[in-house]
């Protein structure tokens, strides 16, 4: 009778195990002002040899622009062809922090862009200036965006 009971223990055991796996691909996220922040869609797209990368929420948008899709990294706050930008509207206002040439500071860093599968993976931190108060600073860190679709 135990060795019954054993082998219906085991039984249940073996067949209720399962791997419940979920992948997030393609994926956005980091920390906005020290908060974990996901976009819920992400998209890539390349014109004049320019690559930028969006994530998007219900209010929200975070756009990194390169002037190229080629690996390497890219510092922001030094020329106007590398930027980040992020715009949070709302019913009644849009408010905009943006990086450029001598505002914010920041990287961006291409380490696959796959030309096959046309995807882009990376990873990327700013400072961005608020274009009304410039005293006003936004801070991403720890950020990652990969396999973002090129459209």
């Amino acid at each position: 009778m135990k060795k019954l009971f054993l082998y219906i223990t085991l039984l249940f055991a073996l067949t209720s195990c399962q791997d419940n796996v979920t992948f997030n691909s393609p994926s956005f996220q980091g920390q906005k002002d020290n908060i974990f922040w996901r976009a819920v869609d992400s998209k890539a797209t390349i014109v004049s040899g320019s690559l930028t990368i969006e994530g998007l929420t219900r209010n929200e948008k975070v756009s990194l622009k390169t002037s190229s899709p080629i690996k390497g990294t890219y510092f922001l706050g030094t020329s106007t062809s590398n930027t980040a930008t992020y715009i949070m509207t709302d019913a009644t206002s849009t408010i905009t922090f943006t990086t450029g040439f001598g505002v914010g500071e920041g990287q961006i860093v291409i380490s696959e862009y796959d030309a096959v599968n046309k995807t882009v993976t990376g990873t990327f931190k700013f400072n961005a200036v608020n274009s009304i108060l410039p005293s006003s600073i936004l801070n991403f860190q720890y950020g990652h965006f990969y396999k973002v679709p090129v459209k």
